[in-house]
């Protein structure tokens, strides 16, 4: 059972587009596992990616009694 006739071999074998389908499968797999992963780092902890300066300028206009500046 382990010598193979040629023709068990070439039923096993893929062609290059077929490979190449696979391969670009993969790469999109790949892909769409990091954007699940980042997706779920942003629900878990959806501030730690805006910047702060956004923040501290709203606190500023809130100090300053500018009513207009925080709407």
């Amino acid at each position: 059972s382990a010598s193979m006739s040629v023709n068990e071999v070439s039923a096993f074998s893929l062609t290059l587009e077929q490979k190449t389908g696979f391969a670009f499968v993969g790469i999109l797999c790949v892909f769409l596992g990091l954007l699940i992963i980042r997706c779920f780092k942003i629900l878990l902890d959806p501030y730690s990616s805006m910047p702060s300066s956004t923040w501290e300028d709203e606190v500023e206009g809130l100090d300053k009694g500018t009513f207009e500046y925080a709407l």
